[in-house]
């Protein structure tokens, strides 16, 4: 990306301004950077953590399989999810609050005993698997905001600061390249004058 700029003050200024605003906010970034990488890696222990409790809830209730034949799948539905929000490094995270569950009315007494550990069991599983869900979606939006972080914290180290840096250096150079020529000319001319003045006598 090439600065735009003119050989004059004022875009100097303008330059060293906009210089000044990015070294000041690049350690700002960096913290955001390195803090959504921990966040990105804990995410990511988490959701190994769920698939393995779920892996192992579904081994649990694969050794009643053969009893699951007769259980009502209708008696369990999962009515609502209640979600909250959640701020980490400046990123709105969905957090899961409540799984709300609607059991239908069944028999205790012409049901199998086990029915109601079933239900826990049931509820137990998806209650994981939700949890799951969220987890792989904060993952993803942690990624996606580490990913953008990541490049402006390259765009601000490798192209901006450098590039506002060479832009400053061109213009002081050409200042100074412009007074020295100033000062040179009144000398000519000084001197001139002097030659002419002298010759007049």
């Amino acid at each position: 990306m090439a600065i735009q700029f003119q050989y004059n003050k004022t875009s100097l200024q303008v330059l060293e301004k906009n210089l000044k605003m990015r070294v000041r906010a690049l350690p700002t970034i960096k913290n955001k950077e390195s803090a959504l990488r921990v966040e990105v890696k804990r995410a990511k222990d988490e959701i190994i953590g769920l698939e393995q409790e779920q892996e192992r809830r579904i081994v649990a209730y694969d050794k009643m399989l053969a009893l699951w034949g007769e259980f009502d799948t209708g008696l369990l539905r999962v009515d609502d999810v209640k979600m909250g929000v959640k701020k980490i490094a400046g990123v709105r995270i969905p957090v899961l609050e409540e799984v709300l569950y609607t059991t239908k009315p069944y028999s205790l007494f012409n049901s199998p005993q086990w029915f109601a550990d079933g239900l826990t069991q049931l509820k137990e599983l998806a209650q994981v698997g939700i949890e799951r869900e969220f987890c792989a979606e904060k993952l993803n939006l942690l990624e996606f905001a580490r990913k953008k972080t990541t490049q402006k914290v390259n765009l601000f180290e490798k192209v901006q600061i450098p590039g506002y840096e060479d832009a400053i250096r061109k213009i002081k150079r050409f200042m100074e390249d412009e007074e020295n020529l100033s000062k040179s000319s009144q000398k000519i001319v000084k001197s001139r004058q002097q030659q002419l003045k002298e010759a007049e006598l």
